[in-house]
C-alpha cells in the first residue's frame, strides 16, 4: 500500500517527526512531498495518483474535484483536528473515508493559555520589549490571578484542563457551553451574555463552526468590563477582527492576546497583532513534541487500522466508506 504524506520538508520535520515517519514507512510505501510550498489541489491530486491514502497536513485542502481524480484513493486522513478545508460531503460521495487526529495538543494550549494570563495580567511581554529597546519600562499596577474571575467559552476537551489549572490558582471560573454539562465543583456554568460581563478574562475555546462564526463581534466584546482581556486559542473565525480591534484601540477592553487569526494557517492577522495592547504568537499552541508526536502517531494508527480493513479511530464518515482495502 502507498501513502502519500503531503507535509512539507519543514512541516515534516515540525509537525510529524523521525519517529512516526519510521513507523509509518514500516506500515506502507510512503511518497513524501519534496517541495518548500504546501500542495495545491492540483498538485495533491497528481502526486496522490498512485496512492491509497493520503496523510494530510492542515494546509492542504481536500476540495470537492480531487476524489473523481483519484479513483485509487481509500481514505484522506488528516494530522489535524480541524477538517473543514477537506469536502467531507464529497469524499463520502466517492466512498472515500476521511479521518480526523485525536486533540493531543490539550495540555501544550493549556499551558500558553496560563502563558496569555500571565502575560497580560503582569507586562511581562510589553516591558521586555522597552528593555529590548533601550528604554526604561514603566512599574505599572498589575493584576493577581488568584482572586479574578476566568470566563471559558467552549468547554472541550482544552476547556476542562484549563478550568481545573484556573480553580487551582485561586481563580473563579466561569464556563458557558450550550453542548456540554458543567458540573465540577471548582466551577459555574453560566450564560455567554453573563459570562462576557463578569469575566476579568474571557477565553474563547469554542469549536469553529457556521454557527460560532464571528461568535466575539461587536456586541459581544461591548458586554466586557473595560479592564478585562480576551484570549483566543479557538480559530480566527471566531472573532470579528474589526469589532476587536476598535474595542482595543479605544480602550473598551484592556488587552487581548492570541495564537490563532485570519491569515495564512490560522495565524494572528498581523494588523491586530501589532496593536500595543496585544500579545500574539504564530499558532503555536500545539507546537511542542508531545503534542506534535501525538497526532502524527495517531495517523500511524489510523493506516495499521485501515491496514486491517477496520474502521480506525478519527473516522467521520465511516459509513460512507465504500473504498476499503
Amino acid at each position: 500500500m502507498k501513502v502519500l504524506l503531503t507535509h512539507t520538508p519543514r512541516m515534516r520535520e515540525q509537525y510529524y517527526g523521525a519517529r512516526a515517519l519510521a513507523e509509518l514507512q514500516a506500515l506502507a510505501e510512503v511518497i513524501l512531498h519534496g517541495e518548500d510550498e504546501p500542495l495545491t489541489p492540483a498538485g495533491l491530486a497528481a502526486a496522490a495518483a498512485g496512492a491509497d491514502l493520503v496523510i494530510a497536513d492542515r494546509l492542504t485542502t481536500g476540495p470537492a474535484e480531487i476524489f473523481p481524480r483519484l479513483p485509487r484513493l481509500r481514505a484522506f486522513l488528516r494530522c489535524a483536528v480541524d477538517i473543514r478545508n477537506i469536502d467531507t460531503a464529497a469524499a463520502s460521495r466517492a466512498g472515500v473515508l476521511v479521518t480526523r487526529a485525536g486533540p493531543g495538543f490539550v495540555a501544550s494550549v493549556t499551558e500558553l493559555a496560563l502563558g496569555f494570563l500571565v502575560d497580560l495580567s503582569r507586562g511581562i511581554s510589553r516591558a521586555t520589549a522597552d528593555y529590548h529597546a533601550g528604554r526604561m519600562p514603566q512599574a505599572r499596577m498589575g493584576r493577581q490571578l488568584a482572586g479574578s474571575r476566568i470566563g471559558i467559552i467552549g468547554y472541550g476537551a482544552i476547556g476542562r484542563k484549563l478550568a481545573q489549572v484556573a480553580a487551582g490558582l485561586g481563580m473563579e471560573v466561569l464556563v458557558s457551553d450550550p453542548h456540554a454539562r458543567a458540573e465540577a465543583p471548582h466551577l459555574r456554568q453560566v450564560s455567554l451574555e453573563a459570562l462576557l460581563a463578569g469575566a476579568d478574562y474571557v477565553v474563547c475555546l469554542a469549536a469553529a463552526t457556521e454557527a460560532t462564526e464571528n461568535l466575539i463581534d461587536a456586541a459581544a466584546l461591548a458586554r466586557m468590563k473595560p479592564d478585562a482581556a480576551f484570549i483566543n486559542l479557538s480559530r480566527g473565525n471566531l472573532v470579528d477582527e474589526a469589532a476587536l480591534a476598535a474595542a482595543l484601540a479605544e480602550g473598551r477592553i484592556a488587552g487581548a492576546a492570541m495564537d490563532v487569526g485570519r491569515a495564512t494557517d490560522q495565524m494572528p492577522s498581523p494588523e491586530l497583532a501589532r496593536l500595543p495592547n496585544v500579545i500574539a504568537t504564530p499558532h503555536i499552541g500545539g507546537l511542542t513534541p508531545p503534542a506534535v508526536e501525538a497526532q502524527a502517531l495517531g495517523t500511524v494508527e489510523q493506516v495499521r487500522a485501515i491496514l486491517a480493513g477496520e474502521v480506525p479511530p478519527g473516522a467521520v464518515n465511516a459509513e460512507a466508506w465504500s473504498r476499503r482495502p
